[in-house]
């Protein structure tokens, strides 16, 4: 943490009461429009129809908006900005995707697109993932606006496309088509961060994401004789194909702490006493509960097998045979995690990068971290800010490539019971409503002191 003197505070006029009361019906009104990404061009939807839902409720309280569709039509970005009082200052993008993954009705106990607001929850695909943060952002843009506050320096908001397939068509391409979009932006704030975690009684640690892992999807192609299935066959495309699956699948990578994992398991042994032995560092990690899927993911590279195609008949031995592997990698581990990628799979198996994003990382230190920490202490004075990374990707492995440091700062502060690291894709996806309004004053206080 820096040193340096605190900023002066500006303080909260009255209209924040407002935004707290429209964040819930934002949020509901937000998943309520169906953004399912699905991958495929042909069956995404939504994302124009939220983007144009944001843009009017912007130009409501007096913004002037720019839509972009970015890379196919329908894929809709809204961008606004807010001048600072120091324009010679770098920007603030504060920005959050529109998209959703899918969702089957069938598993939950509401509809995943009713945005339902019933025992304390809004419910719904996406809200947790991510139109809590995008409600909780426009909330407090309007509020700005409507309330005639100047910042300390300018804001950009921006509200994207297609980040649940990688940003492909969203961040990714606005950074190479229109990156005058960013112009002047130096720091991000974006999802998963800024939620906390109940440590002990009555403490609670805010996880605010310094890094994340590279996204690295993986297309593994075997070739071999095609034949009739009833034959002797010793050049089996399947079979090769399934073999060096197994092999990656069951694969463990080596244990690498990274500064950002350091940092995190320090805070927490200050925490809580908790000890975080390198010799039995996953099981000392289990003890995290539920944070234990994000953080144990953090430890090592992962590859997971999760599509396999191959053939076109029972009795048809295909000579080519294909699988998709999802590969999360460590910052600074690309070319070693590629290398044992070779000799876990061997000659036979041709690989393919599907998508490839490296992995982000930056220090939890400067002005920045120092107002995120004072904005949550002015809620929860015995909150303990805490680096972490991130196993997932956001858009934030697009900004970085501008230059702008990034950090997941999307405050929540959520019941000691409630499984959140569970909810992300998850069934019966929910944010407490209490929560929202909590988001909602941190992030008035930071953007007024930013």
């Amino acid at each position: 943490m820096s040193t340096h003197n605190e900023p002066r505070e500006v303080p909260a006029p009255a209209g924040l009461a407002l935004a707290e009361d429209e964040v819930v019906t934002l949020a509901s009104d937000l998943i309520r429009i169906d953004t399912t990404n699905t991958g495929e061009a042909d069956t995404v939807v939504g994302e124009r129809a939220a983007a144009e839902y944001v843009a009017e409720k912007l130009a409501e309280v007096g913004y002037d908006t720019t839509y972009v569709e970015s890379g196919a039509k329908g894929r809709g970005n809204v961008f606004a900005r807010l001048p600072g009082a120091d324009p010679s200052r770098g920007a603030l993008l504060v920005h959050g995707h529109l998209d959703v993954v899918p969702a089957d009705a069938s598993e939950w106990s509401v509809h995943p697109f009713s945005g339902a607001v019933q025992d304390g929850y809004v419910w719904g695909r996406g809200a947790v993932d991510m139109k809590d943060m995008v409600a909780m952002t426009l909330a407090t843009a309007r509020r700005l606006k409507r309330d005639g506050i100047t910042p300390p320096r300018d804001i950009v908001f921006a509200f994207l496309a297609d980040e649940e397939a990688g940003g492909l068509v969203g961040s990714q391409w606005l950074v190479d088509n229109q990156p005058e979009l960013f112009e002047g932006c130096t720091e991000a704030i974006g999802e998963v961060g800024g939620f906390s975690v109940t440590v002990r009684d009555g403490v609670r640690a805010y996880l605010v994401e310094t890094a994340e892992k590279g996204i690295a999807w993986l297309r593994l192609r075997v070739r071999g004789r095609a034949g009739h299935g009833s034959m002797l066959h010793e050049d089996n495309a399947v079979t090769k194909l399934t073999e060096a699956v197994a092999r990656l699948g069951r694969h463990r990578f080596p244990l690498v702490l990274t500064d950002s994992v350091r940092e995190f398991l320090a805070a927490i042994t200050e925490l809580t006493g908790l000890e975080f032995p390198e010799d039995d560092l996953d099981g000392a990690v289990a003890k995290l509960g539920g944070l234990a899927r994000i953080i144990g993911a953090t430890l090592r590279d992962t590859a997971n097998p999760t599509m396999l195609t191959g053939g076109y008949k029972a009795n048809v031995i295909p000579s080519v045979a294909e699988a998709v592997v999802d590969c999360r990698v460590l910052p600074g581990r690309q070319e070693a995690f590629e290398r044992e990628l070779d000799e876990i799979l061997g000659p036979d198996v041709e690989r393919e990068w599907v998508a490839n994003l490296p992995a982000v990382e930056t220090t939890f230190d400067g002005a920045l971290v120092d107002t995120m920490h004072a904005s949550i202490l002015a809620e929860d004075p015995a909150a303990k800010l805490v680096p972490y990374m991130l196993s997932g990707g956001t858009d934030a492995k697009a900004f970085d490539r501008l230059g702008i440091r990034c950090f997941g700062f999307a405050p929540l502060q959520l019941p000691p019971d409630l499984d959140f690291s569970a909810l992300f894709h998850g069934v019966d996806e929910r944010v407490p409503v209490d929560a929202l309004k909590f988001g909602t004053r941190v992030l008035d206080r930071f953007m007024r002191n930013c």
